[in-house]
Parts: C-alpha cells; structure tokens; sequence
C-alpha cells in the first residue's frame, strides 16, 4: 500500500509577521505548488533523501549556488523531526502504535527561501502520512501545534503558528492568538472564512532570492520580550489590521483593502531590517498601482491588483527583475484534489 500526501504553501495575507507575538492574522493556502511525502510498508524503517539532500556537487562554485539556494540542510531533518514528535505525543497521550516498518521520501515543487513555508508544508505532509499509516486521528488545531513543535524545539528553526495553523486548515482562516487566549488552551481561535470573499490576488516571488525566516526576524523577538514599545505597538497595529480586513471581506468592502495591505508593509518596514531587492519588488508592483506586502519572511509579495491589464503589466515588469508573478488557487476548496490518498505499490 502506498500513502500519498500533500501540504500547500501559505500566504499571511495580512496581521502579524509569525504570530508568535499574541497577535491576530489572515492567511490562506495555495495549491499553485505543493511538498509531497510519498510513504509505504517495507521490512525496515528508511527514509529516502531528495535531489535537495544530496552532498556531491561538480565544482565548489556548484556547491556555493546550492547552498545559497537550498541553505546548508535538507528536507531529511524535518522528516525526522516530525517522526520523533509524532511518535511521543503518541507516547506521551498512550497511544499505540503497530510494529510494521515503511519507507518515506518527500518532494517539493515550493520556492525555497521566500517565505512562503515550505518546510513546514513538508512536516505537514509528514504528519498526514504518519496519521494515515498508523491510523492516529489527531485534531487539528493539535496537529499545528504538533508541526510548529517538531521546528522549534526539535530543530530550533524560529516559527510561529500561523503558517501550521493554514497548511494544517487549509481555505481562508482569520486567526486569533491573543496572550489570554493561548494562556487559557495553548492554541489560538481560528474561524474560516469563505475564500470566494477574497478580491483579486497575485503572488510574486523572487527566483534569485532566499533569505532564511531567521536572518529576517533579526532581532525583534529579543525586542517584543523586552516589551520594545515600538515592536510591541506593530503588533497591536497589526491586529487591527487584520480586523479591519475581516469587516472589509464580511462586508464586500473590497476598495478598502489595498490601503490595508500597504499599511500592513509599510509599518513593518519601518522596524525590520529589509534588503534592497525586497523593496524593489514592492515598490516596483505599488508603481503599476498594485498593492503589496509580504507573504512572510520576505522574497515574496501579495496584493491586489483592480483588472487583467493591471495584472499584465506586473508580470510584464515583475519579470525583468527575475520575479515570477502568478493568480494563486486556494487550497481546500471543492475543487482541490484531497491532500492524502491511497494506493497500491507495484
């Protein structure tokens, strides 16, 4: 039997930049690419690397593009991280588990490095298989909590839960982590909300960029612990933010939502240390009239955008930077392919 799962990248469509600050964010997922685990029973425990695993290179010039590509590690460590997490919370809550053994190997098509969470999109689909081949139902606001635990304090990768809290959902959610709601039951309040509500959106994405999510979050969580009235005020701005977008979605006030978004980016530029291709890319889609801001971290932008001329011109400007411009498919609705199915291996 073979287990075929998949996760889809993320999109903080507006709110707080990791929401590991007890703030408030919309995000959806997409299904324009995705991380797939590929997992079937076999004698022994194995897990296959990927190409983005592999340690032999053609030249040193070879090796110094891959790494600024795909960063020193691969996808092999988030594999085992969820393993390990998901076998003790199994543990931990005396659950068992059958003795048979598999093998796993994951792929994915997502671009790397331009926050739009690729790697947790890889745990994601990990857990999916785990659950799948053991026959473990987990709820899934626990299975964000599961998947940002295997990258914190498995791998001590910085992370917040709102990337986990969509790939886990999937749709459109409007997420709530204020500090009396995560204090009360360790998890944030998470509502669905319709994507057909959401204006027209495009992605771009830097193909020449990647910048780790924590090269990017520099210094602002020592700042926001200090209790920094200038990153702490950010957040709260960007809470209410994210309330007024929701009203705006609720309401079809969709005209006010561009300004929304730039105000989403131009308040945190002001704290975070950008680089200059980052801005380019922001400035150069906001000159065609587009609104923008980041998906995440950084090497990736969304906005609105008001008709297909508009569109065309940022593909048409976009792609002279070496940025890729694409209408993003929201993941989870009717029309999207299940993210875990069975077959028969040959």
């Amino acid at each position: 039997m073979i287990i075929h799962t998949k996760a889809y990248p993320r999109v903080g469509l507006i709110g707080n930049p990791s929401d590991g600050y007890f703030g408030k964010t919309i995000s959806f997922a997409f299904s324009n690419f995705s991380a797939e685990v590929i997992l079937y029973e076999t004698p022994e425990l194995e897990i296959l690397p990927n190409y983005k695993d592999h340690s032999r290179f053609a030249s040193i010039e070879d090796l110094v593009k891959d790494v600024r590509l795909h960063g020193y590690y691969g996808g092999i460590r988030l594999l085992k991280a969820t393993l390990k997490r998901f076998y003790d919370y199994c543990k931990e809550n005396h659950i068992d588990l059958h003795k048979k053994h598999f093998t796993i190997r994951y792929s994915s098509n997502i671009p790397h490095g331009v926050g739009l969470a690729g790697s947790s999109a890889i745990i994601t689909a990990c857990l999916r298989a785990l659950m799948d081949f053991y026959g473990v139902s987990i709820a899934k606001y626990i299975q964000a909590n599961l998947i940002l635990s295997a990258e914190v304090d498995e791998l001590h990768i910085a992370a917040g839960l709102q990337d986990r809290v969509i790939q886990v959902y999937e749709g459109l959610v409007y997420m709530d982590f204020s500090k009396e709601i995560m204090a009360k039951q360790g998890y944030g309040t998470y509502e669905a909300l319709e994507p057909e509500l959401l204006p027209k959106l495009y992605i771009a994405y830097r193909a020449d960029l990647s910048e780790p999510t924590e090269v990017f979050h520099n210094n602002i969580r020592d700042r926001f612990e200090r209790g920094d009235k200038e990153v702490t005020g950010a957040m709260s701005y960007w809470a209410g933010l994210t309330d007024k977008v929701k009203r705006c979605l609720l309401n079809r006030q969709l005209e006010k939502i561009a300004g929304l978004l730039n105000a989403n980016f131009d308040r945190r530029r002001k704290i975070y240390r950008m680089s200059e291709e980052n801005i380019q890319m922001v400035e150069t889609a906001r000159r065609l009239g587009a609104s923008a801001k980041f998906t995440g971290s950084g090497g990736a932008i969304v906005g609105t955008y008001r008709n297909e001329q508009m569109f065309n011109q940022l593909k048409k400007k976009l792609r002279k930077l070496n940025i890729k411009v694409l209408k993003p498919k929201i993941a989870g609705t009717k029309a999207e392919p299940r993210t875990s199915v069975r077959g028969w291996k040959t």
